[in-house]
Order: structure tokens, then C-alpha cells, then sequence
């Protein structure tokens, strides 16, 4: 009961009721939030670190920036998220105002690696051989799929449309999705250079995909997941697609800390952990399955496989999982 009540005195300071209401949008940074509220950044820290103290919110290192993010387990946090929905459907006005500033931050955000992709379309796969040799990716990826038929694909992010290339033959149709249409063009003459009639491509949103509910067996990401604003709701939408007993394979660096590649390549997150990508995955009711490390300098990629339940809810991985995983071990 202390616990409960501590959290809402914390979050019953206007100030940080209003910076719970942003961290429930999406990871923020202290300064985006001073920027949103309008308050110094010594006020904004403090703030939030009762808000942390409390359990109302998650603190995490990247590199140089840190990062908050509103905490999804305690017994005080299904209050809050009532507290947060009946503000939100009071529309209160300074709310609306944060959410304003929000919106124009991500959209900041979004023309960043907008612009980054139009610069670097047709070098993409070439900025890509930079950090790991895609051939050990690649064939990773194919062993880690199996001989498992797969009737329907969707690569999510498809960018240059490698993976729909990679993996025609093993699919009777393949569908890929990007925002930025040149990449789109550079994947849509890729495919038509190989002659690959069961693959095609479109502009989709990664939150929203333009399809109905289990529509694909198999749905891809590969090296996107960290441009992504909120991973967790892209894997959601993602098993959304799922065909039951569908599977869904993320492809992407492990944690470091090349700031570099946030600077110069737009990156949003600086690879992720194996305990994220699955509580990401169980949360959006899938089971993984298997967790592959490809060590390199100075990058590691990580290949995470995950399976839609043929009923029911997902099981839950098992910590000897995570052990074998964090050692580097093949699942």
C-alpha cells in the first residue's frame, strides 16, 4: 500500500504528471522533454528522478543519451494508466499542448531519416557491408528459418528488398513495405532485374500495415528495428499480420555503443538486448522460439525467432533461454 501511494503523490505534481503523459507516447530524452514542457533541465531531471524512485517510469543508458520510459510492471501502474486515459479524454488543454510539441518532435525525427534514406538509397546495401559481412547474416538467416514451408512473407523496412530476394525461392509470395520511396524504387527494380514475379513492394508504416489480421506466415525485420520510434508496437502490429502459428524473425545489432551510427546514420536505438526483444515479443503473444549471436568488430548481430501460438496466449521463454543467449550460445 506505501508503494501505491508514493506513486501517486509523485505523480500528482502537475509538472510530472505531464512528463508521465509524454513517456506513456514513447521513449523521450531529458531534452526533448525540456523542450516539450518548457521548464529548465535541472527541473525536468529532478522530476524525473522521483519519478524513477517511485517505480513510474524506466531510466536506460544509450551511449551518450539517456532515455526514459513510462515502467510497465508494479502495482501502481494499472492507476496510472487510468489516471493517464481519463486526462487524456478530459483534453485537458496543457496535455494537448505537450502533445502538440511531441508531435513535432517526431516529426523532426521522421524528416531526419527521411532525409537519410534519400541520401543514401543506392548505397544502403554498401553502408550496410560496413558494419557485419551480410553473407554470414544472410546465411544465418536461412538456417535459422528451416525447411519450414512459408506460403506468405512480409519484410518490414525492405529498403534495397534484399531479404524478398534472398528468400523468393523458399515462399510462394512475398510482400515488402518501406516508408521512403527510394528505397522502394531501388527494391522494385532489384526484383524486376531477378526476375522475381512473387514478390512486390509498396509504401507502408510499420505501426499500421496495409493488411488484415493474419494475413502472412512469415514476417521479417531485418536491420530496421533501430531506426524505430517504439519497437515494441512495430512487433506488436507485426504479430497482428500472423498467420496462428506464424513466425516473426527481427534481425539487428546487439548492444554498443558506436554513437556514430546515431550521428551520421540516424539510428534511434544502439542495438537491443535479448531480454527486451523478448518481453517485446511475449507482450505482443508470441513465444520465442530460438536467439543467435553473430559476433563481429565491432558489432554483433543478433537473430531473434518468435512463433504466433495456434492458440491461446504465448508461452513464456524460460530464463535458461536468456541464460544460453547472453553467452552467445545458438538456440
Amino acid at each position: 500500500m506505501e508503494g501505491v501511494l508514493a506513486a501517486m503523490r509523485a505523480a500528482a505534481e502537475p509538472s510530472r504528471f505531464r512528463l508521465l503523459a509524454l513517456c506513456a507516447q514513447g521513449d523521450l530524452t531529458v531534452s526533448e522533454m525540456v523542450e516539450i514542457i518548457g521548464q529548465s533541465q535541472p527541473g525536468v531531471s529532478r522530476h524525473l528522478k522521483l519519478l524513477c524512485d517511485a517505480g513510474l517510469l524506466e531510466r536506460y543508458r544509450e551511449g551518450a543519451w539517456v532515455f526514459y520510459r513510462l515502467a510497465d510492471r508494479g502495482a501502481q501502474m494499472p492507476l496510472i494508466r487510468l489516471a493517464l486515459d481519463l486526462a487524456a479524454a478530459e483534453e485537458d488543454t496543457l496535455l494537448a499542448r505537450d502533445n502538440i510539441r511531441l508531435a513535432a518532435i517526431k516529426r523532426g525525427r521522421a524528416e531526419a531519416a527521411a532525409v537519410y534514406f534519400r541520401n543514401n538509397a543506392v548505397r544502403w546495401a554498401e553502408l550496410r557491408s560496413l558494419h557485419i559481412d551480410e553473407a554470414e547474416v544472410e546465411a544465418a538467416l536461412v538456417a535459422t528459418l528451416g525447411d519450414r514451408p512459408v506460403r506468405t512473407l512480409l519484410d518490414v523496412g525492405t529498403g534495397t528488398g534484399r531479404i524478398l530476394e534472398l528468400l523468393a525461392p523458399r515462399v510462394e509470395f512475398a510482400e515488402g513495405i518501406d516508408a521512403s520511396r527510394e528505397m522502394l524504387s531501388v527494391a522494385r527494380s532489384r526484383i524486376e532485374a531477378a526476375g522475381l514475379r512473387n514478390c512486390s513492394v509498396r509504401p507502408g508504416d510499420m505501426y499500421r500495415l496495409p493488411f488484415e489480421n493474419g494475413a502472412f506466415d512469415l514476417v521479417t525485420f531485418h536491420q530496421v528495428l533501430h531506426f524505430a520510434e517504439e519497437p515494441a508496437a512495430a512487433l506488436a502490429e507485426a504479430a497482428r499480420v500472423l498467420k496462428p502459428g506464424g513466425r516473426l524473425l527481427v534481425v539487428d545489432f546487439a548492444p554498443h555503443d558506436l554513437e556514430s551510427l546515431r550521428a551520421e546514420h540516424n539510428h534511434r536505438r544502439l542495438g537491443f538486448a535479448d531480454e527486451e526483444v523478448v518481453q517485446w515479443c511475449r507482450q505482443a503473444g508470441l513465444a520465442t522460439s530460438g536467439v543467435r549471436h553473430l559476433p563481429g568488430r565491432p558489432l554483433t548481430v543478433t537473430l531473434w525467432l518468435a512463433a504466433l501460438g495456434d492458440s491461446g496466449p504465448a508461452a513464456a521463454v524460460s530464463r535458461e533461454t536468456l541464460s544460453l543467449s547472453a553467452t552467445g550460445g545458438d538456440l
